[in-house]
């Protein structure tokens, strides 16, 4: 066992931060808080006791990744060896819900961000299949 590595059990927002599932240990008790992380099928408050074998379950919309805990952790470890720590167990499905949210090209525009750029406009027309407006114009 090395010195990152410890038996027993731990923090899941401290797990989630050294598996780098998440970028800083406060975005991961947030994400607790606000019931994105579920662990053996319950919402996960940040102080909540994660042990090795445990299923995590974490909302990152738009999928739900599912992992299971090999060994726990102290400090936060590089992303190669993140494999050590944990297995990813998210159903390929997932994966390709992601992967068609990307093909599609649609972009999450919050209400109240304000008008939209040239650019999107015109990605907007295509989209919605607004032709070319040559036709109206009488040109003899």
């Amino acid at each position: 066992m090395s010195d990152k590595e410890h038996s027993g059990d731990g923090r899941i927002d401290k797990w989630l931060w050294a598996t780098r599932v998440y970028k800083t240990r406060s975005i991961a008790a947030e994400e607790c808080k606000k019931n994105r992380v579920e662990l053996r099928d319950q919402p996960a408050k940040p102080s909540a006791i994660v042990r090795v074998g445990d299923i995590i379950k974490v909302r990152k919309p738009p999928i739900t990744y599912t992992f299971r805990v090999k060994a726990l952790l102290n400090s936060r470890v590089g992303a190669k060896l993140v494999d050590q720590y944990l297995e990813n167990l998210t159903p390929e499905s997932e994966y390709e819900i992601l992967e068609l949210n990307k093909l599609s090209g649609f972009v999450d525009r919050s209400r109240g961000l304000g008008r939209p750029t040239k650019k999107e406009r015109r990605e907007l027309d295509r989209f919605k299949g607004v032709g070319d407006l040559s036709d109206w114009w009488d040109e003899d």
